[in-house]
């Protein structure tokens, strides 16, 4: 599988890549499916995302945007015509679950959906569309040991 175009949460008035796809489940639910127009884009739609509410309050997660391709006729598709009562967002209260936020440098690149691995990653969760945690990782890359690492015997000098 390609590495995959992220969605995208406007969050604190800054762009951040999510590696996380909230709308799939409602798409799921709804038997609702795109059309794909890239191996980098296997879900066929890119959703932005962003909170309302403030932390003294309840945060919730609003699907904000989306640019997305009609399985059948390939046309392209908006908010609005998934959503046409909520033009300027609808609550992601299907959403339950966990969102992943890459922050920092890539420290290694996986070409495969969203594996890739940065410097730390944000991560909330939610329990229908209502952030109820708040925290982050650091990631380090695996120290490789030259020693451990398995060399077939012909590989090997003077054997």
């Amino acid at each position: 599988m390609t590495a995959q175009i992220s969605e995208t949460l406007i969050y604190g008035g800054k762009k951040i890549a999510m590696c996380t796809e909230p709308l799939a489940c409602y798409l799921q639910q709804s038997d609702i499916e795109f059309e794909s127009n890239s191996t980098a884009l296997w879900r066929g739609y890119e959703g932005t995302w962003e909170f309302r509410g403030t932390e003294e309050t309840e945060q919730k997660l609003y699907l904000v945007g989306l640019l997305a391709l009609e399985k059948e006729t390939g046309k392209e598709l908006g908010l609005k015509d998934l959503f046409p009562n909520y033009p300027e967002g609808v609550f992601a209260h299907w959403f339950s679950g966990r969102i992943r936020l890459p922050q920092g440098a890539q420290l290694k690149y996986i070409h495969m959906g969203y594996a890739s691995i940065y410097e730390y990653d944000l991560f909330m969760e939610f329990s229908r569309g209502v952030v109820t945690k708040q925290y982050a990782i650091h990631n380090k890359l695996p120290e490789i040991n030259v020693d451990d690492i398995e060399i077939p015997a012909f590989m090997k000098k003077g054997e």
